[in-house]
This record gives C-alpha cells, sequence and structure tokens, in this order.
C-alpha cells in the first residue's frame, strides 16, 4: 500500500543508474510487454506520498478504458523529485504528477526543453507548521500560541524541538530558514516523514504538545485534530534564497508534466492530461481511504473513475 507518511530520498547516482539500465521514455506496444491492447506505455514518475500513486491509478484506469487516447499502459518508477526531473532531462521519463510549484519550480525549469507542464489538477493548498487543537485549547499546554512568532515562549514545553521531514525535500530548506529568519531556538528535528508522523502519533496519543510541518492534502487531518499557526507575513518571492527567511510557506499547486515525446506520441492522451482536475478535498478524501481505511490504491482510482465518468468523457471529447 501506498502511503502518505513516506518520502524517501533516494540516492539520484543510484536512481539514475536504474533509470539508465530500465527505462527508455515511451515505448512502442508492438513487440513489447507490460501493457495490453494497442498503443506505447508511459514511462511515469511516482512520487512516494500517496497522492501520486492515486493521480497515476486514476490516469491508468482512464487509459485502459478509452484506448482511442493511444496509451496502453502506465510503467511507474518510485522516484524522489530531483531524479525524477533528471531523469526527465534526459528523456527517460515521459509523465510525471503531483509536481508541487513553485516547491519543484527550479528542477522543472531544468527539463523545461523536454518537459512541459501540461495542468494543474489542483491549487491554493495549504502548508506550513502545524500543532494539537488539544495542545492549545484553555488549560492546554500551549494555551495562547496562535503564531509561529511566539514559538520561543512555548520552547519549554515543546522540548525545544520542530518536528521536519526528509532532509531532501525543498520544504525542509525553508523550514531551516525560516527558523532563523524568525529566531526561533528550536532544534529542527530532520529524518523522514514516516518518523514524523510516529513522533505525532505518540504525541497525540499521550496530548502532549508537539509543532511540526504539514501539508494538504493529507491523510493525517482525517486522523487528527491540528491546527495551523498563523504567520506574520505573506510568502515573497526569494523570501527563502535571497530574502531573510521570516515568510509563510506559499501555498502550493499540483501539476501533470508531460515530455514533448509523449506529446508527439499520444497526443489525445496528452490533451485528456490538460483537463484532469482533482480537487483537494476529493484527493484528501481518497488518501484517508488508503492511509487511515486500508483500501487499495487501484480500488479507489477505479472508484474516482467511474464516479467521474461523465466529467472523462467531456475531458476526452
Amino acid at each position: 500500500m501506498l502511503s502518505t507518511t513516506i518520502r524517501p530520498r533516494a540516492s539520484a547516482v543510484a536512481i539514475a543508474a536504474l533509470l539508465t539500465a530500465t527505462v527508455a521514455g515511451c515505448t512502442s506496444e508492438e513487440g513489447g510487454s507490460g501493457g495490453s491492447g494497442d498503443g506505447i506505455t508511459v514511462q511515469a514518475a511516482q512520487f512516494s506520498w500517496t497522492a501520486a500513486g492515486l493521480t497515476n491509478g486514476i490516469l491508468s484506469e482512464i487509459a485502459a478504458d478509452h484506448p482511442e487516447l493511444g496509451v496502453s499502459s502506465l510503467a511507474t518508477t518510485q522516484l524522489d523529485p530531483a531524479a525524477a526531473w533528471a531523469g526527465a532531462q534526459r528523456g527517460d521519463i515521459d509523465l510525471l504528477t503531483e509536481v508541487a510549484l513553485p516547491n519543484q519550480q527550479e528542477l522543472a525549469d531544468s527539463a523545461a526543453e523536454q518537459v512541459e507542464i501540461v495542468s494543474e489538477t489542483y491549487g491554493e493548498a495549504a502548508q506550513g507548521w502545524f500543532v494539537p487543537a488539544y495542545a492549545v485549547e484553555p488549560g492546554g499546554p500551549l494555551e495562547g500560541l496562535t503564531s509561529v512568532t511566539q514559538l520561543n515562549d512555548y520552547a519549554d514545553e515543546l522540548g525545544g524541538k520542530f518536528y521536519d521531514a526528509d532532509p531532501g525535500y525543498i520544504t525542509t530548506e525553508q523550514n531551516a530558514a525560516r527558523l532563523e529568519g524568525y529566531g526561533i531556538n528550536l532544534e529542527q528535528v530532520v529524518s523522514s516523514e514516516a518518523a514524523e508522523l510516529a513522533q505525532l502519533e505518540n504525541s497525540y496519543s499521550r496530548e502532549e504538545p508537539i509543532v511540526l510541518y504539514l501539508y494538504h492534502p493529507h491523510a493525517v487531518f482525517a486522523q487528527y485534530d491540528m491546527v495551523q499557526l498563523e504567520e506574520p507575513t505573506p510568502y515573497t518571492e526569494g523570501c527563502f534564497t535571497t530574502g531573510d527567511g521570516a515568510c509563510a510557506m506559499p501555498s502550493y499547486s499540483a501539476n501533470i508534466a508531460a515530455s514533448n515525446e509523449l506529446a508527439e506520441q499520444a497526443p489525445e492522451f496528452v490533451e485528456l492530461l490538460r483537463d484532469l482536475r482533482i480537487s483537494v478535498e476529493e484527493m484528501e478524501e481518497m488518501q484517508k481511504a488508503v492511509d487511515v481505511d486500508g483500501e487499495d490504491v487501484s480500488t479507489v482510482a477505479r472508484q474516482w473513475v467511474d464516479d467521474h465518468s461523465d466529467e472523462i468523457d467531456e475531458w476526452i471529447g
């Protein structure tokens, strides 16, 4: 089962070697394997959070239902964003879903000659620093905490720690800049998203205070009642690079990128990608079904396709 609780940072060198050996972009089904029926096999990157697996699953189901799109199957390779975009730049990867912008903008720019961002599946997805609701309620250990700028006042209650995800994420770099920019005296604990959420589960079960980085859409919000801390300064471009880092994290959008080769070989499929829309609320509901209720990704993806058959028919035209 794919999980939102894991975002491993694979070795870019090892991944590059793997892709060179096993992936060669779009491949024809004539004389090939791994697909069913006419059409090409699309080499797709799959980030290791559930939303990416669901989007790829939805596209696989649509392609199977509509052979006229020219795609017989999606061959997915689990990669972190840096390795995925490097593969796209080399021509090894033809499809990337759940591309978070602006977080991955620099990576996307590096492959712009080979790959185009063709659609935004959803936008205005919030990210930032969260605490459990019980902690800030009257009588709670963080009572009175509403803003990131107050965290130093609660450093003892928080054990002097801010919990973050994988060291390879762009957001982890942004959070380091934010801690320094705001002058917050909390240690940034970085390991993996799995470890971060395990710490949340442990703290929540004991009703202990904790502050950590989270983002929507995510199944964690179906499991826990969380409160996002307020930000005194809106995000501005360059805040985390040339600026002082003391600003909010930007809301982001999830996008789909397709290679020029894919657009040439399966133009109808790429036109579908341009129209595909999945709302934050729908994605979060599907993530809950997978990560909390234990349903299979393919089953949940199939249900979404069945529920949106009329829209899909309109998108295909």
